[in-house]
């Protein structure tokens, strides 16, 4: 297993350096006592994204929007311009985009989502294709919904859970070129390459493979747009395992990764630490203007695109802050210590451990449920009862496409907000997925109950199939290390 360089070992025992910020401000969490943890997954329809924050003790949903602003980031905040238009802050932000990117137009979104939205709009015809390394799901419904068909390029490995391989990111050139040849003019609407391939794991692509990509992209006259939204952690898996690039700096990473690239999306709740805020950068006017035109009808003015003034003001400094190596190895350091605890326990994880999160496989822990029965949402849902712990699926109920068969990755991802939580509260993650690992063979699946048209993991129910056995940790007869302490 590829250790990141801010874990230690001390003794044998696995230890994260300390993190290059000291806490400032703290908001209350507690533990809900076993019984109302029922009776919240209960309520929720055994979907973590349902719960309320309040009922949750550690919240792994997601990295989006959960990081911890910085005091420059707050500061910041005060020199928001709040103009409709010509706003200083826009400008302030699109010179920041330049000088860390080199991309030249701007356009600001209220986040991830609706800078996908434009670049569909923009780039999309119905029957053209959109070949990426993988899927996001919101990045693959919105080509769909403007009549594109997504076609995966991934390499092989990036299904793998178990595979050593350092890049899953990577795309298979050759898949990719048969792709393109085979393509009548126009057909391929762009290619698409995901910086910490969200779905594989947090795994990052190699600068030779993205070189490639772009050589077959420029060939064939067709646009290379990057899904850069963990750009600095892609760069730093890059200089940790890309022989030729320890010696660069994280910055000239970024930028090197970027150049690669006609234009990028960014959902910046995730790099940049924002609440909210996201952006497209391209560098062909004629794009820009095309989605500008669409700004204006789906997010606002082009000079602000759904985010505040004082938004655009803690994303410029955030984007700063996203190239400072010291900041960026503290939290993929968090990522390595969480999925050593468990990867030493014997829990099923994907390897290498990667970026943003720790992804914990179902398949492997939960055998006995077939995969109709939900086993990744099941265990998301296992972990809270276990320990007020959210994380959230990423299986078959986040995979499947209509009515096509699905027999893919199962994982259930343990998201790690940026400067939010230290390592007590991981360890405390630790030994809730470390405890349900033990009772594995007890928990029962779930069957659906509601299910929405689109993107159906974010408000679908489900009930179980038996009832869950108490799996609370607190009522354990055998109580993990950390409560004995």
């Amino acid at each position: 297993m590829h250790e990141a360089r801010g874990v230690v070992r001390i003794r044998g025992v696995s230890r994260l350096l300390p993190p290059p910020w000291k806490t400032k401000v703290v908001e209350p969490i507690a533990l809900r006592v076993a019984a109302e943890r029922r009776i919240a997954i209960g309520e929720a329809g055994y979907n973590t994204f349902l719960l309320r924050s309040e009922d949750v003790f550690v919240d792994l949903l997601t990295d989006s929007g959960t990081s911890a602003l910085s005091q420059e980031q707050r500061a910041a905040m005060e020199l928001g311009d709040e103009a409709y238009a010509g706003s200083r802050s826009f400008f302030r932000l699109e010179q920041v985009v330049r000088e860390t990117f080199g991309y030249r137009y701007l356009i600001p979104t209220h986040q991830g989502r609706g800078a996908e939205h434009l670049l569909a709009l923009a780039l999309v015809r119905p029957g053209t294709i959109v070949p990426s390394n993988l899927y996001f799901t919101t990045s693959r419904e919105h080509v769909e919904l403007a009549g594109g068909r997504w076609v995966d390029v991934a390499v092989p490995e990036a299904t793998d859970p178990e595979s050593p391989f350092l890049f899953k990111g990577n795309i298979d050139l050759e898949r990719l070129e048969e792709i393109l040849d085979a393509a009548a003019p126009g057909e391929v609407a762009y290619v698409r390459q995901e910086a910490c391939l969200n779905m594989a794991g947090g795994q990052p692509f190699s600068m030779e493979n993205l070189a490639g990509v772009r050589a077959l992209t420029r060939e064939h006259g067709v646009p290379f747009i990057l899904d850069a939204t963990r750009i600095s952690e892609n760069a730093l898996f890059v200089k940790e395992r890309e022989p030729g690039y320890e010696d660069r700096s994280l910055p000239e990473l970024i930028r090197v990764i970027a150049d690669h690239a006609e234009g990028a999306i960014f959902s910046s709740k995730k790099d940049h630490f924002v609440p909210i805020g996201g952006f497209v950068a391209v560098n062909d006017l004629e794009l820009a203007r095309r989605l500008r035109e669409q700004v204006v009808v789906y997010e606002g003015f082009p000079h602000y695109g759904g985010m505040a003034g004082h938004d655009m003001e803690a994303l410029a400094q955030g984007i700063r802050e996203s190239t400072d190596e010291r900041i960026v190895q503290a939290y993929v350091s968090q990522a390595q210590y969480l999925g050593t605890l468990l990867a030493d326990a014997g829990v099923p994880i994907v390897v290498p451990i990667g970026a943003h999160a720790v992804f914990v496989d179902a398949k492997r822990l939960l055998p006995q449920l077939d995969q109709t029965e939900f086993p990744a949402q099941t265990l998301a849902a296992a972990f809270y009862l276990a320990g007020g712990v959210r994380s959230m699926e990423r299986g078959i109920v986040s995979g499947q496409h209509g009515s096509d068969p699905y027999d893919d990755l199962e994982l259930v991802r343990l998201a790690l907000p940026r400067r939010v939580y230290t390592q007590e509260h991981l360890t405390w993650v630790a030994d809730v997925v470390k405890h349900v690992h033990g009772r594995a063979d007890e928990i029962p699946g779930l069957r659906i109950t509601y299910e929405p048209e689109h993107l159906r993991f974010f408000q679908a129910r489900f009930a179980p199939l038996e009832v869950f056995p108490d799996l609370a940790i607190e009522n354990a007869a055998t109580a993990p290390a950390v409560l004995e302490a």
